[in-house]
């Protein structure tokens, strides 16, 4: 048998389920926490003085990202369309990293508003590490739903579990026998060449 480091489809379906849990719990808790607390998401928003957001755009976003933050736990929850959720997901995180980096690039110094809360901060004190422990946070549930847009099969899921291969990739298909019984004590015609 060869050295297969792949693996096992159970173990991989097992450790996918784990990320899409996790990733439905913090999705659930962000967009809730947000959803409650209205004025505070709004001010988060106003908080990344974002181009071009301003005014009725600010209520769309305060209203619509706890939503979808919402519809994707749902969706990351019960396991159904998991490749779309998590796509959605990781893209959803990498616009919150952008987000983060462009206040602390601008020179911004504001509470991300990640779960409820936000807008300006009350003091200098501690930006760098709010900044990179907010992005390398981002960047971990990233990696989590980037997995489950590799492998979207989990268990406990509506989608399905692993699927069975057809072929066991630990067969060793080289050390195959072939018995092929060749009968050379049959008659042969002997052919004559033609003549011209």
């Amino acid at each position: 048998m060869g050295d297969d480091r792949r693996v096992n489809p159970q173990v991989r379906a097992w450790i996918g389920t784990v990320f899409r849990l996790a990733l439905a719990g913090i999705l659930f808790w962000s967009g809730f926490a947000k959803l409650l607390d209205h004025d505070e998401s709004r001010q988060a928003i106003i908080g990344y003085r974002l181009p071009g957001v301003s005014g009725v755009l600010i209520d769309v976003l305060a209203w619509g990202l706890p939503a979808g933050e919402i519809l994707l736990a749902i969706l990351l929850l019960v396991g159904l369309f998991t490749r779309w959720a998590a796509l959605a997901t990781a893209v959803l995180m990498m616009g919150f990293v952008i987000g983060i980096a462009s206040v602390w690039i601008r020179g911004y110094n504001i509470e991300c508003g990640c779960f409820g809360g936000g807008g300006e901060a009350l003091t200098e004190e501690g930006k760098e590490w709010r900044y990179t422990s907010a992005m390398l946070r981002d960047f971990l549930f990233t990696g989590m739903a980037v997995w489950l847009v590799a492998w979207p099969r989990t268990m406990l899921s509506l989608d399905g579990g692993p699927r069975t291969p057809v072929v066991d990739p630990d067969d060793d298909l080289t050390d195959i026998d072939i018995d092929i019984d060749i009968d050379t004590d049959a008659d042969t015609e002997t052919l004559e060449e033609p003549t011209r």
